[in-house]
């Protein structure tokens, strides 16, 4: 596919998505307030703390970003016995996130205090001990959790931070892979042998790079990350790639490079946790790959944004995609429409349907589509191609080719989407997108609507509307040539 890439119709219908979420949980704490001076000690400037802030970091913060988007979430982590253990559980539990602890006396639970002033980090102190040496916490306990959770889950996410909460990621893997549950990595280190048979690793350009060496161009990245794919036995990669967007390497597919999104970047802290967390929640609401990829990037523009571990609401996926409809043609692949189509209906939209040849767009034209879009919540308009209008209406038409006719369809307020068919009729057309209201103008019986069965079995209708009296594209052309 190319780099130009299709405007999501809406967001995936998130409050469907059951997520596990496995890997190194930390608390991430804030001290922020003013400076002004240097102090007497030392080089360094003085802060006046005037807020204490902490958020829930590390595999916490892509549990909270599903949660955050509407899925339903568990958290399996390793914490101490510590206050700041109490403090991560009590800011899961008020976001809706389901934590599941195994609790250790060797270790604290790790976590990260940065000091800002002026919206910028001055310093990170970590509070931690590695969790990888024997007998840093009960390992069989978290298997058996793990295991136990797959039950209630469809998708399986490991946030690995190098903590050593993973360290038996290749038998979590396979416990997955064995429950028929799809394993997305985020992963950690050079040696990702542990990840093997997982069903998409997201690494960033630099954790690719660290594998497989330089990457200097998309050809290179496709190249080595498909190379890398393969070996590890992967089902898909997604490169996820700074101020470049990322790329999807998925089975199948062409390389699939998704330019970034976003308006400004703030901070890039925790961004991986969102695209892996939004691309989990998507698929587990039942898109692909192509389309999960989608709204991840468009979750990491948004996320970039803000200041720290954040996350992304349904309300701000709902806003980034307006802005690109705004942005974007209305003129579409017929791949294209089918995936906003899918999206559109997860989310309870009304799809309506009308197909025509439009090849003289006139008034009478206008008001039929604005009658058709007030049925609905999204109208899509058919138009026959060039070589179909012929069939149809003899070789001396049309008069304006396909692309033509199609831009100034899409240039109505009333029509969302337009896509060009080749046939005599739409009927193969209709019965992919199944529209819930097929719209047809003239002197019709609903059962002499090309696809008025297909519509009907699946639960939909068939509309006629009276076109307005007075307007005729053959009608306009006899006058103008007279």
């Amino acid at each position: 596919m190319s780099d130009r890439d299709e405007v999501i119709a809406a967001i995936p219908a998130f409050q469907r998505a059951r997520v596990l979420v496995a890997g190194d949980v930390m608390l991430d704490r804030y001290w922020v307030g003013p400076t002004g001076r240097i102090s007497p000690e030392a080089p360094v400037p003085v802060v006046r703390i005037q807020k204490d802030e902490t958020r829930p970091g590390g595999a916490a913060n892509v549990a909270l970003n599903i949660a955050s988007l509407g899925g339903v979430v568990q958290l399996l982590g390793v914490v101490g016995r510590d206050e700041a253990a109490g403090k991560l559980r009590e800011a899961l539990i008020a976001k809706q996130v389901l934590p599941t602890f195994t609790e250790t006396a060797s270790c604290p639970t790790i976590t990260k205090l940065r000091v800002l002033s002026r919206n910028q980090q001055l310093i990170r102190l970590d509070f931690e001990e590695s969790l990888a040496v024997a007998g840093a916490f009960n390992r069989e306990d978290y298997l058996a959790s793990f295991k136990t959770a797959l039950a209630d889950c469809s998708v399986v996410i490991l946030s690995d931070y190098g903590k050593g909460t993973l360290a038996d990621a290749a038998l979590m893997i396979a416990a997955a892979r064995a429950a028929n549950r799809p394993v997305l990595v985020d992963p950690k280190g050079s040696d990702w042998r542990p990840y093997r048979g997982a069903t998409l690793i997201t690494p960033n350009l630099s954790e690719l790079e660290a594998v497989v060496g330089p990457c200097p161009d998309d050809a290179t990245i496709v190249a080595k990350g498909t190379k890398l794919r393969d070996e590890l036995g992967i089902d898909a990669l997604l490169v996820t790639r700074s101020e470049n967007g990322m790329t999807l390497l998925a089975p199948n597919q062409p390389p699939l490079h998704l330019p970034t999104v976003a308006r400004e970047v703030f901070d890039v802290t925790g961004a991986g946790d969102t695209v892996i967390a939004t691309f989990g929640a998507a698929l587990a609401a039942g898109h692909d790959f192509g389309h999960a990829a989608r709204i991840a990037n468009l979750a990491a523009g948004i996320v970039v944004g803000k200041l720290g571990t954040a996350t992304v609401t349904q309300s701000e996926l709902l806003r980034a995609i307006r802005r690109q409809h705004e942005d974007d043609s209305a003129v579409l692949a017929e791949d294209e429409l089918l995936e906003r189509v899918r999206a559109a209906q997860a989310q309870g939209q009304v799809i309506v349907m009308t197909n025509g040849c439009f090849d003289l767009l006139h008034v009478g034209h206008v008001r039929y589509l604005e009658a058709a879009r007030r049925l609905g919540d999204v109208l899509i308009v058919a138009v026959n191609t060039d070589d179909s209008v012929k069939r149809l209406k003899g070789p001396t038409r049309p008069l304006n080719n396909t692309d033509d006719r199609m831009r100034m369809l899409a240039s109505l307020k009333c029509v969302d989407w337009v896509v060009p068919f080749s046939e005599d009729t739409p009927l193969r057309l209709i019965t992919a997108v199944l529209p819930d209201l097929l719209v047809k103008g003239g002197d019709y019986r609903p059962e002499q609507v090309a696809g008025h069965d297909v519509v009907s079995a699946n639960g939909g209708q068939v509309v006629i509307l009276d076109f307005h009296p007075g307007y005729s594209t053959t009608r306009i052309i006899e006058r103008a040539r007279g």
